[in-house]
């Protein structure tokens, strides 16, 4: 089957259960990923006070890796019977590269627009780059810094290997064993506050490239990533790789997601789709709908949607390289008034180029002015 394509991150910078829903986990399908930059590493600070805060078939493929940016000097509660989280707010990380570009532009025509748009909405932080020596420090300073906020951190780890395929975003983690002692590192970073985890988009929607034994290895992997990151911190809120409504068939995606422990709460807390894609808001969450009843799941698991590029809908002819014409959608929030949708996100940020009108992974303000007008 066709995958749908949309850049998430290009480089520069998932025991295979196959569930009884009559297909198996890995029909066909193909590529896509591009990231926002991982945050610099910082010196572990002092775990902080509460406090307040602010991608018809179309391949899909994520944008460039961002570049590594240089280096600068208790129990869960019970889930919310809405599927909301606790706090209200999501945070905005003050390390990105829209807001780099706008410090740096205070006289740019299109800076007022972009910043107001783009830069001062709250976003996911991508940590694309495989360093396991500054990852925990790297993750702690986002995490921190929410929590000084009172915020709600969206963090993306995005080291699986064979990441993308080998395409545009290729890269991660040299072998599973290397994955698995980064994914503890990541953890450590997490802290003890509310805390969103995008678990590697595009790892259960691209698997083309992956022999049988590989995905048995990758999905073995990804699940306990999951139980890895909730144990390290029970109030994180972990969502699994569910493609979008263009790529894979919900039964086919639901075998993968359960192959890697998603419908499983010690694991997981629901799904994530339209990462660095296109597709309506209304056609993914009744997509996401069809993904959570074929996985089995239960009541309690919920999924999440990036809005970030989808004001237009998806391109025609199944573009997903910078199309024109496209707008970015609803604004990030934790209350959607939508069952079993827990929030609409900016995975991917707005600006950050596929690969065709700009490098890939980094921020273009004709690419995001467009988007913003």
């Amino acid at each position: 089957m066709v995958a749908a394509a949309s850049a998430v991150v290009a480089a520069g910078t998932l025991a295979g259960l196959v569930s009884a829903l009559g297909e198996g986990p890995d029909g066909g399908d193909e590529a896509r990923p591009t990231v926002s930059s991982s945050p610099s590493p910082q010196p572990l600070p002092v775990r902080p006070s509460p406090a307040p805060t602010s991608a018809s078939p179309s391949p899909s493929r994520h944008a460039a890796t961002p570049k590594p940016r240089p280096a600068k000097p208790s129990s869960a509660p019970p889930r919310p019977s809405d599927a909301r989280l606790a706090a209200t707010r999501l945070y905005r990380h003050g390390d990105s590269q829209v807001l780099d570009w706008v410090r740096a532009h205070r006289g740019d025509p299109r800076r007022p627009l972009i910043e107001a748009a783009i830069a001062d909405r709250p976003a996911a932080v991508w940590f694309a780059d495989f360093t396991p020596a500054t990852i925990t420090a790297r993750v702690r300073a986002v995490t921190s810094g929410a929590a000084g906020a009172g915020g709600v951190p969206v963090v993306v780890p995005y080291t699986i290997p064979e990441r993308d395929c080998g395409g545009a975003s290729e890269g991660g983690a040299p072998d599973l064993a290397a994955y698995d002692d980064w994914i503890d590192r990541f953890a450590a970073g997490l802290g003890d506050r509310e805390v969103i985890v995008i678990l590697e988009p595009d790892a259960l929607s691209q698997t083309e490239c992956l022999s049988a034994d590989q995905r048995t290895g990758r999905y073995a992997a990804l699940a306990r990533a999951g139980r890895v990151l909730k144990a390290a911190n029970p109030r994180a809120r972990v969502y699994y790789d569910a493609g979008h409504s263009g790529w894979n068939t919900p039964a086919a995606q639901a075998a993968r997601l359960r192959a890697a422990g998603a419908a499983s709460p010690a694991s997981s807390d629901g799904i994530f789709s339209n990462v660095s894609n296109f597709h309506r808001t209304a056609d993914e969450i009744a997509y996401d709908r069809r993904v959570l009843a074929a996985m089995g799941a239960p009541a309690s698991l919920g999924a999440v949607v990036d809005t970030s590029r989808n004001g237009n809908g998806a391109p025609p002819a199944g573009e997903w390289c910078d199309p024109d014409g496209r707008r970015i959608g609803r604004s990030p929030t934790l209350t959607t008034g939508e069952s079993r949708i827990d929030a609409y996100l900016w995975v991917k940020l707005p600006g950050e180029s596929d690969g065709c009108k700009g490098d890939p992974g980094t921020f273009t303000p004709d690419y995001a002015y467009e988007l913003a007008d």
